[in-house]
């Protein structure tokens, strides 16, 4: 939505989203790979580990308890591809299972800040 400010035209920022992505250790680089494909600047890597019984972890196909989650912002209109196109490929991947999630983000201090995570850096020239 636009709003009239002294004269200027000033656009509410979208909105941005904390992607939280769940997957095995040994696939986590090609996740961040494709996440990172649509604008997520900065990853943060997690090492975890599993606690479900082995016989569960079997019975869901996710026998290896070693993971990682990824912490990244996304655009929220970005969302949802993102969230598609993990999920195809935690369906089609050998040993690519994972889980992926977004909760919405309410505030971002620093216009400078929010344009870095939204992926919206303008370079500035001076002279």
């Amino acid at each position: 939505m636009d709003n009239k400010n002294n004269g200027k035209t000033v656009s509410s920022p979208d909105r941005l989203k904390l992607l939280i992505t769940v997957v095995n250790r040994v696939k986590s680089e090609y996740y961040a790979d494709l996440i990172q494909s649509y604008g997520v600047n900065v990853h943060y890597f997690i090492s975890a580990e599993g606690t479900s019984k082995e016989l569960m972890l079997d019975l869901i196909g996710l026998s290896d308890d070693r993971k990682s989650v990824i912490l990244g912002v996304v655009q929220g209109e970005k969302a949802p591809l993102l969230l598609k196109d993990l999920d195809k490929k935690f369906r089609t991947i050998k040993n690519g299972r994972g889980i992926a999630f977004t909760v919405p983000l309410t505030s971002v201090i620093g216009v400078n800040t929010y344009r870095f995570l939204a992926d919206k850096r303008e370079t500035q020239r001076f002279l």
